[in-house]
């Protein structure tokens, strides 16, 4: 099983780019073997989305300072992050999930996980993507979507 899990705020403009996309591809349609998670801000619902997939693919706006729209795709192990002291629900993040669930699943815990981060333009409070947000968000479906089911998909502007 692969589990795609798409976080962010919905009601922060391009901080909804992971959940935006989760919707993008059920409308695409996946193959039975991909289960589809919103988790929002919450990253402890990280932890509890992970199940018992074998791949982990996550999606995130960011603020590197790059273009807005970039993608970027980083092997999962290389920005896990240990939950601090002190640390609680509130700033409990995917990082952290990605270090507690392997702790937590030991062997179970996902082979493969990759993080894909979309710079963001706008996180000021209001819905809906700024356009090079948008434009990315539909790029990286339409890739995840060929990417889980082998299947050749145009990738176009739109």
């Amino acid at each position: 099983m692969i589990t795609i899990i798409g976080c962010g705020n919905l009601i922060r403009k391009d901080d909804g780019a992971g959940p935006i996309l989760i919707r993008k591809l059920w409308d695409l349609g996946v193959p039975r073997n991909v289960r589809l998670a919103d988790g929002g801000t919450a990253g402890m619902d990280v932890v509890f989305q992970i199940g018992n997939a074998k791949e982990l693919i996550i999606v995130d706006a960011c603020t590197t300072g790059a273009e807005p729209g970039t993608i970027f795709e980083i092997p999962g192990e290389e920005v896990e992050a240990i939950p601090l002291e002190n640390i609680n629900l509130h700033n409990f993040r995917w990082d952290h999930a990605i270090a507690m669930g392997r702790w937590l699943l030991k062997d179970d815990f996902p082979q493969k996980v990759t993080v894909y981060l979309i710079e963001a333009q706008d996180l000021s409070y209001g819905s809906g993507l700024t356009p090079e947000v948008e434009e990315s968000v539909n790029k990286l479906a339409k890739k995840i979507k060929q990417k889980v089911s082998g299947e050749e998909i145009e990738v176009s502007n739109n």
